[in-house]
């Protein structure tokens, strides 16, 4: 057994986190409470830096800045330099996640952006009324039934809504312009829901510069650089592959969310 010589040299460590699938609550997505472990072990024992891998479509705007901000709050404690690299796509809270990183690297295909919030939905009024089914609903308070699916929309409704998504944009936007500053190109488009692809998002100030994880850390820190990689631990079923109704659905979910991207 090899022993510790305090003459010797350590050799430089870098920590790397992968960050993949949308993110929220749920059987698969990304959560503060599912990472907080997998964040926090990455800190610890004076790496050189923390690398995140991203490659996220977004979702939750509560826990991308949960996640974000353990990110940042850890990294400043601990006087360790973050550093993201992108993959397929850091768009929306993707990029969110990337934002709380000290730099900001991109593959030339990867996608960037997407600086904006929506909001989805069905409305079936008209599909229960074919039908001859009378949708009933009971409330105490006035806004109880905000945006009932079943029942037409209401203008007020909608300007409520817009409402409440331009506070979360603002609050995105806040972060973006924070983190990155100075470096954002002078572009009314960034923050409209707009996105870019490699190169282009480096110029728009959206990433540092094209590269890749593993020699861009050897190329900072030494050849002799190690990676230690950290994840969110899987339970036996998902290690085997199995997949209950719900975890399938979160797997359609994850597709779309991507295939607005192309991807």
């Amino acid at each position: 057994m090899s022993r510790f010589n305090p003459f010797v040299p350590t050799q430089p460590r870098v920590s790397v986190v992968r960050l993949q699938g949308a993110i929220g609550i749920g059987a698969r997505g990304l959560d503060d409470a599912g990472l907080a472990q997998t964040i926090e072990k990455a800190f610890r024992g004076k790496p050189k830096a923390v690398a995140l891998q991203i490659s996220s479509p977004g979702g939750s705007p509560v826990q991308s800045s949960l996640i974000g901000a353990r990110i940042r709050r850890l990294a400043d404690e601990k006087n360790v330099p973050v550093y993201a690299f992108v993959e397929d796509v850091a768009a929306s809270g993707g990029y969110w996640l990337a934002a709380a990183a000290d730099e900001i690297y991109v593959d030339p295909s990867s996608i960037v952006g997407s600086i904006g919030v929506i909001s989805a939905g069905f409305g079936l009024h008209e599909l229960i009324g074919r039908y001859g089914i009378e949708r009933r609903v009971h409330t105490a308070g006035g806004s109880k039934s905000f945006m009932d699916p079943f029942r037409p929309e209401k203008p007020e409704d909608v300007e409520r809504l817009d409402r409440i998504l331009e506070q979360i944009h603002d609050a995105f936007k806040s972060h973006v312009t924070t983190r990155r500053g100075p470096k954002l190109a002078d572009d009314p488009g960034l923050f409209t829901g707009e996105f870019w692809v490699g190169q282009t998002a480096v110029e728009k100030g959206l990433a540092d510069g094209v590269g890749h994880l593993v020699p861009m850390m050897k190329d900072r820190y030494g050849k002799k650089t190690t990676f230690r990689r950290f994840g969110p631990r899987r339970s036996l079923f998902q290690r085997l592959g199995a997949q209950a109704t719900g975890s399938a659905l979160a797997e359609l979910e994850d597709r779309a969310a991507y295939a607005r991207f192309g991807l």
